[in-house]
């Protein structure tokens, strides 16, 4: 069983991630997902399951358990653990009349939603396999979500729970690996990368008639990610910037492109993934910012843009940074320096974004983040 807060239809990387995971494992397990009636990221329960108080479905070999919860993507804290803490509650009576397997995956965060689990699950029996993505709450505290205090410390000690009753660790990150042994020694370890899982396209000459560098963005358009201060401090001479994505920003990134119609930019919303891969592979490169660096934290995007043999520019530090620069994926600029952000864009300008670039990006990519041959390794500590 995986319990996670995301799932598709919903998109983004923490929906892929776990369908890529609960499809794996179904060749070799009988596989149930229990997560919320998909609401991400508009925070309203998507048209299809709107009035239902849960649902059962049977997708690519997978059972999937979607329950209850009260959806919102308020800014207000108060509104956010109601959120959290209804589904909480449908966890526990959905724990209490279906019979749990024996081995469990629980997606983490969100923390509270973890604890529950982790806390009704516990079991000699039974074997607790938490799958970290983030390192919450300090990754809050770093982005200015969470203040210290009594808040904060009451979740540093749900994380060390969490942690401490867990019989393997799956972490995104080698950051996330290092943090959680220095709190327990308890669990085993395992680095379980969000490398993607879908077909590739031959890479193919593209139009050179455009002089123009066509940057883009795909992603959420939140607040760590400082896609609005982005178009406000690039330099736009020879440079296209074009973004897809939704998020708290959206709506601002469109009034500021509306005010400066002068400037090369260009926004689209939300595409399918399938549809956004092609929209992306006809870009020069892909730009990765976080607008601070967060300790754990590796975006997904770079496994996803190598395999499509997409360049990136990853303004964002950390993890992340080595992870370009040790496989040759693109170039790096020292996060917070638009300056230096400026300046790396133009030395990219004066070179040529060759298709024999693109295929290194994408044979490094089948290479090192081989999602199949990762998938067979945890299977033989599960």
């Amino acid at each position: 069983m995986i319990i996670t807060s995301y799932y598709p239809p919903e998109i983004g990387a923490a929906a892929n991630r776990i369908c890529h995971l609960a499809e794996g494992l179904s060749s070799d397990y009988k596989v149930s997902v229990v997560t919320p009636l998909p609401n991400y990221p508009t925070g309203k329960i998507f048209t299809n399951y709107r009035g239902k108080s849960s649902s059962k479905s049977y997708e690519n070999g997978v059972t999937v358990h979607r329950l209850w919860l009260y959806a919102s993507v308020s800014k207000n804290k108060f509104v956010r653990l109601f959120a959290m803490l209804s589904y909480s509650f449908s966890l526990m009576w959905f724990f209490i009349w279906h019979t749990i397997p024996q081995k469990v995956v629980v997606q983490s965060p969100p923390l509270l939603v973890a604890f529950t689990c982790m806390l009704f699950l516990r079991s000699k029996k039974r074997t607790l396999i938490l799958n970290v993505s983030d390192l919450w709450p300090s990754a809050g505290l770093e982005l200015g979500a969470l203040k210290n205090g009594l808040t904060y410390n009451t979740l540093k000690k749900l994380e060390r729970y969490n942690y401490k009753n867990a019989d393997l660790v799956l972490g995104q990150s080698q950051e996330i690996l290092t943090h959680i042994n220095k709190i327990t020694t308890t669990p085993e370890l395992f680095l379980y990368r969000n490398y993607p899982e879908f077909n590739t396209s031959k890479i193919i000459p593209k139009d050179s008639s455009n002089k123009k560098l066509r940057l883009v963005y795909a992603g959420l358009l939140g607040v760590a990610q400082g896609i609005l201060r982005l178009c406000k401090e690039l330099e736009y001479d020879g440079i296209e910037f074009h973004i897809y994505g939704s998020g708290a920003e959206a709506s601002d990134i469109e009034n500021f492109i509306n005010s400066n119609k002068n400037l090369p930019l260009f926004f689209y919303g939300s595409l399918k993934r399938e549809e956004l891969h092609q929209a992306l592979i006809g870009y020069d490169v892909a730009i990765i910012p976080l607008l601070n660096r967060i300790y754990g934290s590796v975006p997904s995007k770079i496994f996803e843009y190598s395999k499509l043999g997409l360049p990136m520019l990853y303004f964002g530090g950390g993890e992340g940074e080595k992870i370009i620069s040790t496989y040759n994926l693109g170039w790096i600029a020292r996060e917070g320096d638009y300056v230096e952000l400026n300046s790396t864009l133009k030395k990219i300008k004066s070179q040529k974004i060759s298709v024999e670039l693109r295929k290194d990006i994408q044979n490094s990519a089948k290479e090192h983040f081989d999602f199949q041959h990762q998938l067979k390794r945890l299977k033989t500590i599960l």
